[in-house]
């Protein structure tokens, strides 16, 4: 198969060659200098993404690429590296994700504006295994990365880190399918020898989210030939609340006086807009062993444990009008009536009379023989949502230098990431007084398999330095597996359709005048569990080679060309390609430029996906939706169509600036164009006909909802990158700035309507602030080390949640102050949000009004429920202690 992405690639290969002859002809030759202290200091930061060369800095690279170092990134106070990664890069975004189902479990970050499955994730250079959630639910909190399978790197402990790595630029040429936003690569560290311990504890301001961190490392000799090193983490964080109750809730407590200590959660809000509580651990294990002087061993392993345990909505037993916080022109506040949730209907338990021909057999008798939920739930009831995330992750190879020069890398990779799910304080209506309360849904399981062989050969054609030839293969195996749930969960029980009949004389029956029908929703409140014809194992192989060039073509310029070949057994093959260069005007000023073409191929997650939802209106009303492989008949008999890879071109250019030795800046600007993305389409609505058609839409009922992977539209994303730092002295000790800024815009150029609507488009070009900024300052004075950030995020949109809403710019302060004692102690006490910092509340509209009651939304939404770039938990203040041996 010949694909754009194909066509472009090959014009920009046939076009470098040319590039690259005028280049060596017209460009001046600039003379080798020694490297400046500064320079020489950035050389200990070996990049190892983005080239295949060894002797490449941050600052010399024709890609932008920043490096964090591991002591930095264990200084930040949260356990998750998402969080982690957050506080350091502008580019990089993730929502808070408050109640989104199992979305709230494994969280999707975004690179450069683009979705998570469009950032390829490494770990020592190596591709890391995607997490076995595909993101399914709509809303402004999973907008970005709607439908995508993406990496878990929560799994990975901060102090195991002995660098990140972030390539800004497009890389599918380099590593395969998936980065074309670019590339996250941790370093993982090798220490030979002694040993470090952190604890923390920390707390948010509004007394609630308990935070508990406890992580080591330990390195170990193998023989004076190789080094072990272990880290381990135990992380606990408890549950933060930022909303209040639901108004039918007060109303509730306040008709219902001795019921009030029923409601879920009771004295706090019957639902939970905030961090759910989370536990679990996170271990790493890095080891090298020296074969010869030039070839060695090496082993990664990375293992994991999660679990967490969600609110999700209330569930309420009565409606009543409730006042709302508007006037409606009569002088008096206007009302609203949120719903009965359908399960408190009544159920009707006299079946029709055997052999009576006036009551058919399956027909029930409307009497006073009811059942009512409320004997189980009297205040209602809230689903709590449990999720067990596993991660299990290893490398092993092989690596060497022949006495000709020429490096090999031939590995392995076995991976598992699984995902639990379960509920409790729920039902299944359809199952009336048999209905369980607790529910096992079924495994998600990720399952990947590669091995890859990487070469260099160093040939000398007389340009400045060696031409760097790199080429190699991969073969790459996933496979996507969901595993039954509890009958239950999914299933529809005696009382899902009921026939209502009265009896007008004694043994005569007719259908009801009154309510000739009654029926519950089948499968448990909330989520749906995965039935037997539903599981399913689904696998996709694929193969690729690339071959590549880098060299100093003369001491002022440097270039790159890779090419790539890949192949699927799903939807056939590609090639892309990209060309970079740097060119050193003068010894403090450099130009880097680069375009290459990209792809992102479905998953077989993507591709087999099944799963029942449930969401709620602003009005109250409940919504099933039902998630369908695009070779279901479900699907199909909505429109669904075969998925194919997306497709992208990348451009970048920029300079490096370094006027001194204590002053460095980088500036990229970058354009990036996708095409054919794949997501989610917009829900289609079923309807009683949809249901004669298709007998297994009875799990979403009418009124339910369907929605399928697409590829629905194309993007276009530009932005700009800049990054300074300057290092100097206050009161003669070392002070270090640090001021990194970006700028990031997306449009969406074309789409299928039905793929898409105009509210998810207008978060995909509105949800990240466009304009994001981090200055930091670290001084260490005596003992002594100050660290503190400002951060700012300019104003942002979540149409699909809170239409005609601008949620305006804000500032964040983080401040931490460390003393250490005899270089092997260290107490830290700081606070991130120092002052306090919310996104802006919610206004309230027609559709979503504030109650006058509670001061919150129908649902208790006070601040967005995404909680913005920030998060709504507030100021934290935190303290830790360190021991290193």
């Amino acid at each position: 198969m010949q694909t754009n992405a194909t066509n472009t690639s090959l014009r920009l290969l046939l076009c470098s060659g040319g590039a690259l002859a005028a280049l060596l002809s017209a460009q001046p030759v600039w003379a080798q200098t020694a490297p400046t202290a500064a320079q020489e200091s950035d050389l200990d930061e070996v990049i190892v993404i983005g080239t295949r060369r060894t002797d490449r800095s941050a600052t010399e690279t024709a890609s932008p690429i920043d490096v964090i170092g591991g002591e930095e990134l264990a200084q930040q106070p949260a356990a998750d590296m998402l969080d982690v990664v957050k506080n350091l890069v502008p580019s990089f975004y993730v929502p808070q994700n408050t109640i989104s189902d199992a979305s709230t479990f494994v969280r999707a970050p975004s690179l450069r504006g683009l979705g998570a499955d469009q950032i390829l994730v490494m770990i020592n250079g190596k591709r890391y295994n995607r997490a076995a959630l595909v993101t399914v639910v709509t809303g402004g909190d999973t907008a970005l990365s709607l439908g995508a399978q993406s990496a878990d790197i929560s799994m990975i402990p901060s102090i195991a880190v002995a660098n990140l790595q972030i390539l800004r630029d497009g890389a599918t040429a380099q590593y395969g399918s998936d980065a074309i936003g670019g590339v996250i690569n941790y370093g993982i560290r090798e220490d030979d020898s002694g040993f470090e311990l952190q604890t923390r504890y920390g707390q948010a301001y509004a007394g609630d989210g308990a935070s508990y961190q406890v992580a080591a490392n330990a390195g170990f000799s193998l023989w004076g030939s190789g080094f072990l090193n272990l880290s381990g983490e135990y992380f606990k964080d408890e549950q933060t609340s930022r909303g209040v109750t639901r108004p039918i809730a007060a109303v509730f407590a306040a008709n219902n006086p001795s019921l009030a200590n029923q409601l879920p959660n009771f004295p706090d809000p019957v639902q939970i807009w905030g961090s759910s509580p989370t536990d679990g651990y996170k271990l790493f294990l890095n080891s090298g062993y020296d074969l010869t002087a030039n070839s060695s061993l090496y082993l990664t392993v990375n293992v994991g444990h999660r679990e967490a345990d969600q609110s999700f909505n209330y569930r309420s037993p009565i409606s009543a009008p409730t006042p709302l916080a508007v006037d409606d022109g009569s002088g008096s506040p206007a009302t609203r009536s949120p719903g009965r949730n359908g399960a408190f209907a009544p159920i009707f338990l006299t079946r029709c009379p055997t052999g009576n021909a006036t009551c058919p057999a399956g027909g029930f008798v409307r009497d006073a023989n009811t059942f009512s939920f409320t004997s189980i739930y009297p205040a209602g009831f809230t689903p709590r949502f449990q999720g067990e995330a596993d991660q299990l992750y290893g490398t092993f190879g092989t690596r060497g230098v022949a006495d000709n020069g020429m490096t090999y890398d031939l590995s392995a990779t076995l991976a598992q990431n699984s995902l639990d799910l379960a509920m409790t304080q729920s039902l299944n209506a359809s199952f009336g007084p048999q209905s369980q309360t607790e529910f096992k849904f079924g495994e998600l399981i990720q399952r990947e398999a590669n091995m890859n062989l990487d070469l260099t050969y160093p040939i000398d054609l007389g340009f400045a330095s060696p031409v760097t030839l790199s080429g190699g293969a991969e073969y790459r195996r996933e496979e996507y597996e969901a595993t039954a749930g509890d009958p239950q969960s999914y299933g529809a029980g005696p009382y899902a359709s009921q026939a209502l009949y009265d009896q007008i004389a004694p043994g005569v029956y007719a259908r009801s005048t009154v309510q000739a029908s009654a029926g519950q929703s089948p499968g448990a409140s909330g989520y749906g569990g995965t039935s037997p014809t539903s599981a399913n194992v689904t696998t996709q192989t694929s193969y690729g080679v690339y071959i590549g060039a880098e060299a100093d073509i003369t001491d002022a310029l440097s270039m790159g060309v890779t090419g790539r070949y890949e192949d699927y057994d799903t939807f056939g093959d590609t090639f892309v390609g990209k060309v970079n260069a740097l060119y050193q005007v003068s010894e403090t000023f450099s130009v880097r430029g680069t375009v290459g073409t990209g792809f992102h191929a479905p998953s077989p997650g993507q591709s087999a996906t099944e799963i029942l939802t449930t969401a709620f209106s602003p009005g109250g009303d409940q919504v099933q939706t039902g998630t369908y492989p695009v070779v279901s008949p479900i699907a199909q008999y909505f429109g669904a169509g075969t998925l194919t890879p997306e497709e992208s071109v990348n451009y970048g250019a920029g300079f490096i600036l370094e006027p001194t030795d204590a002053l460095t800046l980088t500036v990229d600007a970058y354009l990036i164009e996708v095409t054919d993305r794949i997501s989610i389409t917009s829900p289609f609505t079923v309807v009683a006909a949809d249901i004669v058609a298709q007998p297994a839409l009875a799990a979403v009922g009418v009124d339910g909802a369907v929605q399928y992977f697409t590829n629905g539209f194309d993007t276009e994303t530009r932005g700009i990158d800049a990054v300074a730092s300057y290092r100097t002295e206050l009161l003669e000790a070392p002070l270090s700035l640090t001021l990194a800024y970006s700028f990031n815009e997306s449009e969406v150029t074309d789409f299928d309507p039905v793929a898409i609507d105009t509210g998810r488009i207008t978060d995909i070009e509105n949800l990240t602030p466009k304009h994001r900024a981090i200055l930091s300052a670290n001084w260490q004075v005596g003992g002594f080390t100050l660290n503190g950030r400002a951060n700012y995020y300019s104003s942002w949109l979540s149409a699909q949640d809170y239409p005609g809403q601008e949620f305006g710019a804000k500032v964040t302060a983080d401040l931490d102050v460390s003393y250490t004692i005899d270089d092997r102690y260290t107490v830290t006490v700081g606070a991130t949000n120092l002052f306090d910092e919310y996104p802006d509340k919610i206004i309230g509209t027609s559709a979503n009004p504030i109650y006058e009651l509670t001061g919150g939304t129908a649902d208790g939404q006070i601040y967005p429920r995404s909680g913005g770039p920030f998060g709504m938990n507030g100021g934290l203040w935190f303290a830790r202690i360190g021991v290193k041996y």
